[in-house]
């Protein structure tokens, strides 16, 4: 049977992941810890849309971001946007909070707990609670304590504190409320529209994975601009042919 993949939408990924992820995980992360994010230095695993989004939002409350990645062109983007970037082993010493948004599982483990901050906040906003390694870090605890909510204290054999939120789960959902509506209407506007797509032209369609439209994508932020009240201009008929001519300019 057909599939169109909305996740893939323009309007999906560059709005509800990098704006809804990173202001909902900093809420998250606000709501279960109550801790000041200027001045402390903060680890983001994972320059994607979600961990592009929230280093923004890391940055824009004051704190000193890192970036660690293992593939060299979002690393590459992050020092352009005037991030640090290095491997986690070095990070593992340096930060105060972490969070990760890769994806993929022992992003943070045994070897990294080793070198931590007594009282570091470890958290993650990527995938399932497989990112954080929390057997590594539960074999390295003498004791383990929930301070508040979604925050378990793990204090280490040599005393040191970890703090970890929402057990390593998504915390932007575990310990907050998700993405604002206001960002997650494209989201779900482009389920709708793919809905009725399938509903008016599935039965003559191939039994693949289809991408949303450009169309699609150009109407839908048509639309989310109009309703947040801004215009934007159009080209004239000279520009549109402008465009189009291989033989002017350069």
């Amino acid at each position: 049977y057909p599939v169109i993949a909305v996740n893939d939408a323009i309007t999906k990924w560059d709005f509800d992941n990098v704006y809804g992820t990173g202001q909902s995980t900093i809420d998250g992360i606000l709501r279960s810890t109550s801790v000041l994010i200027a001045g402390k230095t903060f680890v983001v695993a994972g320059y994607g849309h979600c961990g592009k989004g929230v280093a923004m939002r890391a940055r824009g409350m004051g704190a000193n971001v890192i970036i660690t990645e293992v593939d060299p062109l979002p690393g590459l983007r992050a020092v352009m946007d005037g991030f640090r970037v290095m491997k986690m082993d070095e990070a593992a010493a340096l930060g105060d909070i972490f969070c990760t948004a890769t994806g993929i599982k022992d992003v943070i483990v045994g070897r990294h707990f080793d070198v931590m901050k007594d009282g570091a906040i470890i958290s993650n906003t990527g995938h399932y609670d497989c990112e954080i390694n929390i057997e590594d870090l539960a074999e390295r605890s003498q004791s383990v304590r929930t301070i508040r909510a979604e925050n378990q204290e793990y204090t280490l054999k040599d005393g040191r504190k970890v703090h970890l939120l929402a057990e390593g789960r998504l915390v932007n959902l575990a310990a907050a409320e998700g993405h604002p509506s206001e960002v997650m209407d494209m989201s779900f506007a482009n389920q709708f529209l793919s809905l009725c797509r399938l509903a008016a032209e599935g039965s003559s369609m191939d039994s693949k994975v289809y991408d949303i439209t450009l169309e699609q994508d150009m109407d839908l932020a048509t639309t989310k601009l109009t309703t947040l009240g801004f215009s934007i201009d159009e080209l004239t008929e000279e520009q549109i042919a402008y465009s189009k001519d291989y033989t002017a300019g350069t």
